[in-house]
């Protein structure tokens, strides 16, 4: 299992993104949550099955049709949260 903190830049607000990434979260099996920042950029919080994180994360950077992403940054966080689904944040 790892723990990872992602965070997006590009056009990825005001284009479904979060959405797509839940999507996506179900589709792998992660948990955790995904949030719009203040800057613009989405900040995705994933738990999971190295592999399937992985290929979680080659979907986000593609994203939805309407979104560009530009850059995409992940930092391993030490340990793992008690997540038990996976949910857009406000």
């Amino acid at each position: 299992m790892v723990h990872y903190e992602i965070k997006i830049t590009g056009r990825v607000q005001g284009v479904g993104f979060r959405y797509f990434v839940q999507q996506r979260a179900a589709e792998f099996n992660i948990k955790g949550w995904v949030k719009n920042e203040c800057d613009g950029s989405v900040l995705v919080r994933a738990q999971g099955d190295k592999k399937d994180v992985e290929t979680f994360m080659e979907h986000l950077k593609i994203g939805p049709s309407m979104a560009r992403v530009i850059k995409m940054e992940k930092r391993e966080m030490p340990g793992l949260e008690g997540f038990t689904d996976f949910r857009v944040r406000y």
